[in-house]
């Protein structure tokens, strides 16, 4: 894998890294919780970022249909821990495959967006799915220490 590619995935890692971080020790309760109004659970969290990871690397990048439902991921309730840890172990595995793939020129290659027919290059999809899981991974972290504060426990 190309230096940057391989960088871009270590930085996708370590954001999902502290995604597992955030989760670890929380009790199955809280996964659901919503802390106020217009805001996610957890788990409807990790399924958005997870989609739209799939769908910019994935469905526009590389052009490989996921048929996601985006409207589906804010309803999602009830996966246990394990489900939510193991989408973030699966997206991780499809970026890497994808990514593996790629070169530097594919970066400018221009693409359509299958959900609206906006036109991304390849590398604007790569970096807006960093940037969507990185300002998600900080909800899940608030999210955290909202529970946190509510419950009077912190780990």
């Amino acid at each position: 894998m190309q230096t940057f590619f391989n960088d871009y995935l270590n930085t996708l890692q370590a954001c999902h890294t502290d995604i597992h971080n955030a989760l670890n020790g929380l009790p199955p309760e809280v996964l659901d919780w919503v802390p106020g109004q217009n805001m996610n659970s957890i788990s409807v969290l990790v399924f958005h970022l997870t989609g739209a990871e799939r769908f910019w690397i994935g469905d526009v990048a590389m052009q490989e249909t996921s048929n996601r439902e985006r409207d589906a991921e804010f309803r999602i309730a009830n996966v246990g821990m394990d489900a939510l840890k193991k989408r973030l172990d699966d997206s991780l595995s499809y970026a890497r495959a994808a990514l593996e793939k790629l070169t530097l020129q594919d970066l400018e290659a221009p693409r359509i967006s299958p959900r609206d027919g906006r036109e991304f290059t390849v590398g604007w999809s790569l970096l807006h799915a960093l940037e969507h899981a990185a300002l998600h991974l900080g909800h899940i972290e608030i999210v955290r220490q909202l529970w946190e504060q509510k419950t009077g426990n912190s780990s």
